[in-house]
């Protein structure tokens, strides 16, 4: 059974068709990117995941069972984790105190949990007490994975983690997100328009265009960005 799993799933913004029976699914453990340009689908479908977009049809179903209907704190507290597109960390508060939003428990549970995200975020450990609008984009980007890692999920929404990013920090992002999968067994679906980013990281990538999600790019091919256009029909 697989951990999450969207069948037939269509959506809209207001009364403006955006998804259109996309069918997907991600295992326990697995790493599955969703590759597209802007304004095809991508953060449509993950904010229709988490509960920001109206669902018209189709199911979205996690660890076996329905959570349309639910609202998105619902879904969070059951281990869905969304990172979005643009972070929207606090900035007017400390490093510290952002990674520290969402965790249940005391000061002891939260020095812990802490403590244990800052080992695969060793950058931030010395940006504990400076505001997050005061850091750079791509230590905000960090900022946020973190936080999202906080609240212990069992499945990562991932929004464009590399937009605007400079490339140390990109490369620092894969690492981490690689050493998360290999440490954790943490299961990612990760939407990108990057493609040596995605194809580094994902064991399997669909292709999106125009709210149509309908092919599944073989993995021998995503190292050929030649390849990749033809398959999809725009140039990377």
């Amino acid at each position: 059974m697989p951990l999450l799993e969207v069948k037939g799933l269509s959506a809209a913004h207001g009364l403006v068709p955006a998804l259109h029976r996309v069918d997907f699914h991600v295992e326990q453990g697995e790493v599955v990117g969703v590759l597209g340009h802007n304004g095809m689908g991508k953060t449509t479908l993950m904010r229709a995941i988490m509960g920001f977009v109206k669902v018209t049809g189709g199911d979205i179903r996690f660890e076996g069972s329905s959570i349309l209907g639910l609202p998105v704190n619902a879904r969070a507290r059951l281990g869905i984790g969304h990172v979005p597109q643009g972070r929207e960390i606090f900035p007017n508060l400390s490093v510290e105190e952002n990674l520290q939003v969402g965790i249940v428990g005391g000061k002891a549970a939260m020095a812990g949990t802490v403590a244990e995200v800052l080992e695969l975020f060793p950058r931030l450990e010395r940006l504990l007490d400076r505001r997050g609008g005061a850091l750079s984009g791509g230590e905000q980007q960090l900022l946020a994975l973190a936080r999202c890692l906080c609240r212990k999920p069992n499945v990562m929404l991932l929004d464009e983690p590399t937009e605007g990013i400079q490339p140390s920090i990109i490369d620092e992002i894969s690492e981490t997100l690689s050493a998360l999968t290999r440490r954790q067994d943490i299961t990612i679906v990760l939407v990108e328009q990057n493609l040596e980013f995605i194809a580094g990281l994902c064991s399997r990538v669909y292709a999106i265009s125009n709210g149509i999600l309908d092919r599944q790019i073989p993995r021998e091919q995503l190292t050929d960005s030649r390849a990749v256009s033809e398959f999809m029909g725009f140039v990377t």
